[in-house]
């Protein structure tokens, strides 16, 4: 079999985010396949995924690299492209030197090999940036060991989809160990592309965690609970969550991040509850500095909660102080607002003769039908 090999020419650019450094790499590859000559391959037996195309990217000061994988597959229902990224220890692509990749420019060969197959690379290296084209070659006794397992026997789209996210018989038998039930071929499939690694799972277990159900392990991944996101959270004394309630959480953006700025400004540590109805109510770091700009320091979260439910924004406030009402207490601030006289309201009445009124009185003549 032969496969199209390019030669890419990446121009590295003084870009220091990461993402958008990744971006501008991506976006050359348009350019760079057309520059590839037609290669013969050693690899014997290559499973041909489509247009199968590989970026990565060596930096300096970095143990690991990052790599993301693209590929097509062609079904009666059409093309279907699919892309996988994942970071690794660079001394696992057998046959890659760190040398080749940062060299001035070289053609590579190299493989990672997997429970469920080989990745087999081909392309070029230079400067740290490679681009090029891959094959997979299944591994038959893998299929074979999971089928007499019990698993059913996976299609080379999903040993395919095992090998990138190095699913295997480690993950298996951690899951057994640990008196997990046993995931279909499904589920191990879906495990993997949802970043569900031994890993993880040891992870859980080393905080106390032994969630039993599958779907409950891909859930968490899903919705970010990572073993760095319960860490934090651990040491900030919430320990032993329910995993229900460390899904509620991450999903209402109660972060580690959150309560210690919280807790700088100098509100209490507060329970898992009550975090959730403060960052569902908007109350956050931001409002407070603004309020306190404004005079309305060390507010009680509750008067906090109730002008974000009622609309009582800083903007509101200031737009009253410009109007000659300072300094307004928070239950005033709220009527005002429920009655629907603002700033502008204020002029208006003021234009029709209405000056050196009390905020109750202007209540009042808003409640009696004088309308802007």
């Amino acid at each position: 079999m032969k496969s199209i090999t390019r030669v890419s020419r990446l121009t590295r650019k003084a870009v220091t985010d990461p993402r958008i450094r990744l971006v501008a790499i991506l976006g050359s590859l348009v350019l760079l396949w057309a520059c590839y000559p037609v290669i013969d391959t050693s690899y014997s037996n290559p499973q041909d995924f489509g247009a199968s195309q590989w970026l990565i990217e060596f930096r300096t000061g970095e143990a690991r690299v990052h790599i993301e994988l693209r590929y097509e597959r062609k079904s009666e229902k059409g093309n279907h492209s699919s892309s996988h990224g994942f970071s690794l220890d660079p001394s696992l692509l057998s046959g890659l030197t760190r040398e080749e990749a940062m060299s001035g420019g070289a053609h590579v060969q190299f493989q990672l090999k997997r429970d469920a197959g080989t990745l087999n690379f081909e392309g070029w290296f230079k400067d740290g940036n490679g681009s090029g084209h891959f094959t997979f070659a299944p591994d038959r006794s893998f299929a074979t060991q999971l089928s007499a397992q019990g698993y059913g026997s996976p299609s080379d789209e999903q040993l395919l989809s095992l090998a990138m996210s190095d699913t295997g018989f480690a993950l298996i038998n951690e899951l057994k160990t640990q008196g997990y039930e046993r995931p279909t071929l499904d589920q191990l499939v879906a495990m993997g592309n949802h970043g569900v690694s031994v890993e993880y799972v040891q992870g859980l277990k080393s905080y106390g965690y032994q969630v039993k159900t599958i779907d409950s392990l891909v859930k968490m991944r899903d919705h970010g609970v990572s073993l760095k996101f319960i860490g934090e959270m651990a040491s900030l004394g919430y320990k032993s969550l329910e995993p229900e309630n460390l899904i509620r959480i991450r999903d209402h953006g109660v972060t580690p991040e959150f309560i210690n700025e919280m807790v700088a400004a100098g509100y209490p540590q507060f329970s898992v509850d009550e975090w959730v109805t403060l960052r569902d109510h908007g109350v956050n770091t931001k409002f407070i500095k603004e309020l306190e700009t404004l005079g309305y320091t060390r507010l009680p979260v509750e008067q906090l909660r109730e002008m974000r439910d009622h609309g009582v924004s800083p903007q509101f406030i200031q737009e009253l102080k410009q109007s000659g009402y300072d300094r307004v207490p928070v239950e005033q601030l709220i009527r005002l607002r429920d009655h629907g006289v603002s700033a502008s309201y204020i002029q208006k009445m003021k234009e029709r003769g209405h000056t050196n009124l009390s905020l109750d009185e202007l209540i009042n003549l808003r409640d009696r039908g004088s309308r802007e």
